[in-house]
């Protein structure tokens, strides 16, 4: 609970998965995927309960086993490559909400963003909350660095390259003259049950941005973001510690 309002921490592990087959479970540093957010939402002061949403009974069990509940499996019409999110979203809202369970913020904290903490859920409802009336959700967002658009180019059928921004190779900037401009990384997502409903997502006019350390942001597609994502996680000491000489705390 924060400022009096009760939060709810979704946890999103559908069976299906093409890039990665059974991503949700994979192993990563000893525990399946689908552990780590909801070890991040257990480690939150704020968080009040942390649920599994998935469509699958042994994706279940093991959300259970690691510290989350599941009292029901989302229905196979919410579970599917097209399904939107909302939708899942919505029935945990509305089932728990019939059985005298009402929650004012959701938390999604999605398995393919498995670098997460509870420090970040904490920060960024407190961030949420310290705006008042100015916002009424925030995600998480990275800051590009090797990939700002300024550098991004097309290819012609010839195979030449050109800037996608006018002027030619000669206007592109130097990069400490760039605005800092920056993605939707995943690693979460906030708000409050009033706006999501009303606005459909999370993203709108009232979105915060919350920003996410650069280790924190990696997402898992596919084997090659798998095995990048162990790497850090089997070296985030030496990570944090090159992280806490170089960043400024407002940014970590």
């Amino acid at each position: 609970m924060i400022d009096g309002k009760r939060v709810l921490a979704i946890v999103p592990a559908r069976k299906g998965s093409k890039g990665l087959p059974l991503k949700n479970i994979r192993p990563l540093a000893g525990k399946p995927l689908l552990a780590w957010p909801i070890a991040a939402a257990k480690a939150s002061a704020h968080v009040d309960r942390v649920i599994i949403s998935t469509d699958d009974q042994d994706f279940a069990e093991i959300a259970v086993a690691h510290g989350a509940d599941a009292p029901f499996l989302r229905p196979a019409e919410l579970a599917s490559d097209t399904a939107p999110s909302l939708g899942f979203i919505l029935h945990a809202v509305d089932t728990l909400a019939e059985g005298g369970e009402v929650y004012d913020y959701i938390v999604l904290l999605e398995p393919t963003s498995p670098l997460t903490e509870g420090s970040d859920v904490d920060a960024a409802l407190t961030q949420l909350i310290q705006a008042g009336d100015q916002a009424d959700a925030i995600v998480g967002i990275a800051l590009l660095e090797t990939t700002h658009p300024a550098y991004a180019v097309r290819q012609a059928t010839d195979g030449t390259i050109h800037p996608l921004q006018p002027g030619g190779f000669a206007a592109m900037p130097r990069r400490q003259d760039l605005e800092p401009v920056f993605s939707l990384d995943g690693s979460l997502y906030i708000s409050s049950v009033d706006a999501l409903r009303r606005e459909l997502g999370f993203c709108h006019s009232r979105t915060l941005g919350y920003r996410t350390a650069r280790h924190k942001a990696y997402e898992v597609d596919d084997l090659i973001d798998f095995i990048c994502i162990e790497a850090i996680s089997e070296n985030l000491d030496a990570i944090l510690k090159e992280e806490s000489r170089t960043i400024p705390s407002s940014e970590r």
